[in-house]
């Protein structure tokens, strides 16, 4: 049986062949105005990152803008309250490697951004970043390395912003369910019944 896997630069370069002009052009070393303008704008980013472990993909989100642009090479992230694994600053604190992919509601082309992050606690950090009085334990500082968008084909193929495309949600496991799943004697529905009231507690 021949082997079909792709196993070398070359071979994957036969493959697809030379990237187009536009998606080298667009990369920049620092957020150009209309890079600047889709960070703030963004509600949501996923945040990649990589340890000894192995890699880790961690999705972060508040109001639009919540990524505070410190300079023009310098993101800011709070780390807002979560499950304390902590997964990615373990990973930063370790290899400070990271990649952003941020999206906008409605807006097909999202935004890339690779670069080296650090974990600040300074107080007057922290309190820039309060909401409802209560601070985010830390502040992700991200250097950027590369940015740059990336085109609307995955997001109109997948038609993510399609309101009639949206599951409904009873069609699949609760948080609860999986939880149950994963742990004898625990209460799926009690945690399910429980979880709206607990998450206007704690979202802050």
């Amino acid at each position: 049986m021949s082997d079909t896997l792709i196993r070398s630069i070359d071979q994957l370069e036969a493959l697809y062949g030379e990237p187009l002009a536009p998606s080298l052009a667009k990369v920049a070393d620092h957020l150009t105005p209309h890079y600047r303008a889709l960070v703030e704008a963004s509600p949501f980013v996923l945040v990649a990152s990589v340890g000894p472990e192995g890699l880790d993909c961690s999705p972060r989100g508040d109001p639009a803008g919540f990524v505070a642009i410190d300079d023009e090479a310098t993101l800011l992230l709070p780390d807002r309250l979560g499950n304390n694994r902590a997964d990615t600053l373990k990973n930063i604190v370790r290899d400070p490697r990271v990649a952003l992919l941020f999206l906008i509601p409605g807006i097909g082309e999202t935004l890339r951004v690779n670069g080296r992050a650090e974990i600040d606690i300074a107080s007057a950090l922290l309190e820039r970043f309060a909401i409802n009085g209560k601070r985010p334990r830390s502040v992700i500082r991200i250097r950027i390395e590369t940015v740059y968008f990336q085109c609307q084909k995955a997001l109109v193929r997948s038609r993510l912003w399609d309101a009639s495309r949206h599951v409904d949600r009873k069609s699949l496991p609760s948080a609860g369910d999986m939880l149950a799943e994963r742990m004898a004697g625990f209460d799926g529905a009690s945690y399910d019944a429980h979880y709206p009231e607990r998450l206007k507690q704690t979202i802050y």
